[in-house]
């Protein structure tokens, strides 16, 4: 439906005489009122969506993935900022803070599903949501893992192999994406993702004052549980790792020509002249 708008939009441009037979590409507002003309003239309406002053589109999940990134810092301040002692029950608020540091964690971590639930079932997937939401999924992930980096909770080696293991995954997609490759995420990957939230879930409370009171066999499996859930993220995240290299060994043995891409440009390029080109023929 893009395309064909697009198309309809670009016959139109180069049928309106004030183009002074130029073919230009015409402003936002052009675009609009020409996809409404459009519309009166074939009898379908033709639905615009909502957009922000710079243009970029700001949809439901958009605006969703936007939350959770600017609640980043909220969570941040509610697990290492002291909390002023003249809060009422500050004692309190204290042994809790762990608590509630991990809600805010997974309230955040959940809104991964339901701005991708929302994009898919309204249609409105954008390539502005595809660039936000793994960079908001990454930036959460980093945040807690330095956090508690900071309380003395978590070795610093595995926040390394974790950050580390986003980098050469996003770079491998890169290359695979010039090479007009795309690589599809595995299972491997999300069972890593739901692994490396239960684990941060569970160590920012694993040391909380509410566990030490139920008693030291419980703290002990608390201990235990924690540590066993985080080792088995390190691993799965490894394992994605390398799942993506194999997926993507013939991008990194080559040839790197970039046909494919330059290829679908030739093609676009061959496309919109035909469409141009058959506007100024009508």
């Amino acid at each position: 439906a893009e395309i064909k708008t697009l198309r309809a939009v670009q016959s139109g441009a180069g049928r309106d005489p004030s183009y002074n037979g130029q073919y230009a590409i015409p402003t936002l507002d052009e675009v609009i009122s020409l996809a409404k003309a459009k519309s009166i003239e074939t009898g379908r309406s033709i639905s615009m969506p909502p957009q922000n002053s710079s243009g970029v589109t700001l949809n439901a999940a958009n605006s969703v993935t936007l939350a959770r990134m600017v609640l980043i810092p909220v969570f941040l301040l509610v697990l290492l900022v002291d909390w002023p002692s003249w809060l009422p029950a500050s004692e309190l608020l204290y042994q809790v803070r762990p608590w509630i540091a991990a809600g805010v964690f997974g309230l955040l971590a959940a809104t991964d599903g339901v701005d991708g639930y929302l994009a898919r079932s309204r249609n409105e997937v954008t390539t502005f949501g595809k660039f936000l939401d793994p960079l908001a999924d990454k930036l959460l992930v980093t945040a807690a893992l330095l956090a508690l980096i900071e309380t003395d909770v978590l070795p610093a080696w595995i926040a390394f192999v974790i950050i580390s293991r986003e980098f050469i995954v996003s770079g491998l997609r890169m290359v695979a994406s010039a090479e007009g490759t795309v690589i599809a995420a595995s299972w491997y990957g999300k069972l890593k993702t739901v692994l490396q939230i239960a684990a941060i879930l569970l160590f920012i409370v694993k040391d909380s004052y509410a566990l030490e009171s139920l008693g030291p066999e419980v703290f002990l499996w608390a201990q235990a549980i924690s540590w066993t859930v985080m080792g088995a993220a390190v691993v799965m995240t490894i394992a994605s790792m390398v799942d993506y290299f194999i997926n993507a060994k013939t991008v990194l043995v080559g040839p790197w020509s970039g046909s494919p891409s330059i290829a679908a440009d030739v093609e676009r390029e061959s496309a919109l002249d035909d469409d141009l080109d058959a506007g100024d023929a009508t």
